[in-house]
């Protein structure tokens, strides 16, 4: 039984899943490196659970009953739970060094659940000391409201880690999706189209990125690919795109864009950075 999680990694799919897994009374651990981090991430906790309260969503008892249950920790010797998730840089060694360097401090069945949005969870698995023990746990943004968790399982995984996995997803009131390890899992993988043909339209001179925002809401999705690039942050769509292309063989229709690399090279990611294809 879950009772303990650190989550490792306090931007914002971080302190969204800490936010998050406190709401639904579980002691957490957030852990970063950057004691900046760390402080901006409680004040961004801080002011979301005071919007909750004054729109009589929360009461204020409450609100520090959940900041109370919130750890935030600098040391990775504090760093002592049932669950541990990362949702660190996107780089596989990184990942893994963390997760071994955890493994050492822990007791023998804590549980490892990589938040990445397409690496291979199987090539991360396979470098850590107890890789049964390992799956992947994706959180989508803002972790504080989308429901979809995709729970990641490896041919290392056993049972035992996929059934902890998916009930923790349970009682943080997510609804959790079992899949197996592949490029982009199920909803990066299906989304590609998405945005790939949408900036193919703007590439060719069709139309305009708010045309194409415009139309495909009045059609009756909730956001246009432009729009929720946007909110994702175009360094960490543009790396699904190359991500999942480079998996798959390189087909030309996973071909990732010119227009948003350019977007990334500039600093141009959204609304984390002020602008991206609309100014914030």
């Amino acid at each position: 039984m879950v009772e303990t999680i650190c989550v490792c990694g306090a931007g914002t799919m971080g302190s969204g899943i800490a936010q998050t897994a406190a709401q639904h009374n579980f002691h957490v651990i957030l852990y970063d490196v950057n004691e900046g981090m760390l402080n901006k991430a409680r004040t961004a906790m801080e002011s979301n659970l005071q919007s909750l309260v004054q729109k009589n969503k929360l009461t204020a008892e409450a609100s520090a009953a959940i900041m109370s249950r919130i750890q935030f920790a600098g040391d990775p010797n504090d760093c002592l739970a049932d669950l541990v998730i990362e949702a660190i840089i996107e780089k596989p060694e990184i990942k893994v060094s963390l997760f071994n360097q955890l493994s050492e401090v822990n007791h023998s069945d804590v549980v490892f659940a990589t938040n990445t949005s397409s690496l291979s969870v199987t090539e991360i698995a396979k470098k850590v000391i107890h890789p049964h023990r390992v799956a992947g746990m994706h959180f989508f943004n803002p972790a504080t409201i989308m429901k979809l968790v995709e729970v990641v399982a490896t041919p290392y995984t056993n049972q035992q880690t996929i059934d902890i996995v998916t009930q923790t997803a349970r009682q943080m009131d997510k609804t959790p999706v079992l899949c197996q390890d592949a490029p982009g899992f199920i909803v990066n993988h299906v989304a590609r189209p998405y945005y790939l043909e949408a900036l193919k339209l703007v590439e060719q001179g069709v139309t305009d990125f708010q045309t194409i925002d415009t139309l495909l809401e009045a059609s009756g999705f909730k956001m246009g690919p432009f729009r929720l690039m946007d909110l994702i942050g175009n360094d960490i769509n543009y790396a699904v795109s190359c991500q999942v292309y480079d998996a798959l063989g390189k087909p030309n229709r996973l071909q990732p864009s010119p227009i948003q690399k350019e977007k990334v090279q500039k600093g141009e990611l959204g609304r984390k950075s002020g602008i991206g294809y609309y100014e914030y």
